[in-house]
């Protein structure tokens, strides 16, 4: 960046004064809130994560210097609660990613379920040994999500990033109404709470000496 083209110094502290008043708010929204999702708490922590934000890289530009700090930018969080009071139906939705580390091993956990009931996936078993998309076939249909994510290891899975949100609704819909498209109507405003666990959680979680890695989200 060209000297021009660099904030001053009074834009720095202009910016700096800034998030000093966003925290003010932000405690003071805290304060006086109404409930878990006071709107007025949810505006007052995108007011300082946009404060913050500026603040730091006009402080980056100006000094090449970072602030010890990370506040998520106001599209990582939930919007304001919009859904049911008292909610008479949830969904859960979850997605959870896995790499394929090791191929072989997969492919024998597979073939090994293949031998035991060839005649159980109608057989898919059976060609479980022919390619990676049989055999991750054989293996998810075999077991459920949650063994898997308990016993990854075991199949040659390496864990990646996950979620769960549990959404509110006032009634369960008809059966069979979602199945075409069952993640096309996953709405933020409905979520009760979330749970996410990622890696780039591992060194904040260090610091705060939680070994989970899992961040709740409104719960």
């Amino acid at each position: 960046m060209s000297d021009a083209a660099q904030p001053t110094a009074a834009e720095v502290r202009a910016a700096a004064d800034a998030v000093k008043t966003a925290l003010d708010r932000h405690l003071q929204a805290v304060e006086r809130r109404t409930g878990d999702d006071d709107p007025a708490v949810y505006d007052a922590f995108n007011a300082l994560a946009a404060a913050a934000e500026v603040y730091d890289e006009l402080l980056y530009d100006r000094y090449d210097e970072v602030t010890p700090f990370e506040i998520p930018a106001a599209e990582d969080s939930l919007p304001p609660y919009a859904g049911p009071e008292e909610p008479h139906a949830v969904s859960v939705l979850i997605r959870r990613d896995y790499a394929v580390a090791e191929p072989a091993r997969l492919l024998a956990q597979a073939q090994r379920l293949a031998e035991l009931d060839p005649d159980g996936q109608d057989g898919e078993a059976a060609a479980a040994g022919a390619g990676m998309h049989a055999a991750l076939g054989v293996v998810f249909g075999e077991y459920e999500a949650d063994e898997i994510a308990s016993r990854h290891a075991e199949f040659g899975l390496e864990e990646g990033d996950s979620t769960l949100w549990v959404s509110a609704a006032d009634e369960l819909p008809e059966p069979g109404e979602w199945l075409a498209a069952p993640f096309d109507e996953a709405d933020p405003a409905l979520v009760v709470c979330r749970f996410d666990a990622s890696s780039v959680f591992d060194e904040e979680d260090d610091l705060d000496g939680d070994p989970d890695g899992v961040v709740p989200q409104r719960s």
